[in-house]
């Protein structure tokens, strides 16, 4: 999932307007025999559904039909309003505060990948060459940077407070052995600030789109098991029963699937099972 707060009301009434024409007026259906209709984002979302439908969902006895939408609305209202029986875009987080925000009862199926966050520098080759008091560059979105600081915590590098995890800020940070200094960015400027800062933490998706490799290029990555920020699948409450669902998350959960998410993306989207 990419940085789904930066969300806005454009997209939210392009979104809503979507809904029927992205998922199609019938609704979706209850009958096993029916498609299952899954509203997805494009990249990787809509790449692995696509890879499930053309090469295992036959032999399971289970028909896809997959809508891709761009805007991170769509899904959540066509699967509430009943017009896609599952999405496949969002991390547990972001649909929490969608369903406080929105009054919706979706709910996670299960957890399928990782788009990780990692540290990046020009300037050393690992966490252990960060000078005293090297300037380390972090998301300023509430979401990314408490994700970032835990990053760090993970690898030692901080201490938080504890019992502050996602929502960590720099006021949380309890230990820094190395009197590490923050700058605060947009996290889509991260990528091109690196090179004045010691070091960053860097989006998955705006790694990849400034040319970096996370696999190989990022001083550290978050891990996928456990990680809260695995994108999932998801319907409304009441449909995790559904067989054609739950054939879907034993298919995306597949020793196949892992395969093509290794192969295809090469650590940059990591299986989250």
């Amino acid at each position: 999932m990419r940085n789904v707060l930066k969300s806005t009301s454009i997209l939210a009434t392009a979104g809503l307007a979507l809904s029927l024409a992205a998922c199609g007026s019938s609704g979706s259906s209850s009958d096993p025999n029916a498609p299952l209709k899954v509203v997805a984002s494009p990249t990787p979302h809509g790449q692995i559904l696509k890879y499930v439908k053309d090469n295992l969902a036959e032999k399971a006895g289970l028909k896809l039909d997959i809508k891709e939408v761009t805007d991170y609305v769509t899904p959540n209202t066509a699967v509430q309003d009943g017009s896609a029986d599952a999405n496949y875009f969002q991390h547990v987080p972001y649909l929490e505060d969608f369903n406080k925000k929105h009054g919706t009862d979706i709910v996670s199926v299960e957890p399928v990948h990782l788009e990780p966050l990692g540290l990046y520098s020009k300037k050393v080759k690992a966490i252990a060459d960060l000078p005293d008091g090297a300037t380390v560059g972090l998301p300023n979105d509430a979401t990314n940077e408490g994700r970032a600081l835990k990053l760090l915590a993970d690898n030692k590098l901080i201490t938080l407070k504890e019992g502050v995890t996602t929502a960590a800020t720099p006021a949380d940070v309890t230990g820094n052995p190395k009197n590490l200094k923050w700058k605060e960015l947009e996290a889509a400027q991260l990528p091109r600030s690196v090179a004045d800062l010691d070091a960053a933490v860097i989006n998955g998706n705006y790694a990849l789109d400034s040319g970096l490799k996370p696999a190989t290029d990022a001083l550290v990555l978050e891990k996928a098991d456990g990680n809260p920020y695995a994108n999932i699948l998801a319907v409304k409450k009441g449909k995790e029963n559904d067989p054609r669902v739950k054939k879907l998350a034993e298919l995306l959960h597949s020793a196949e699937v892992k395969k093509y998410i290794d192969d295809t993306y090469k650590g940059s989207v990591i299986p989250a099972f």
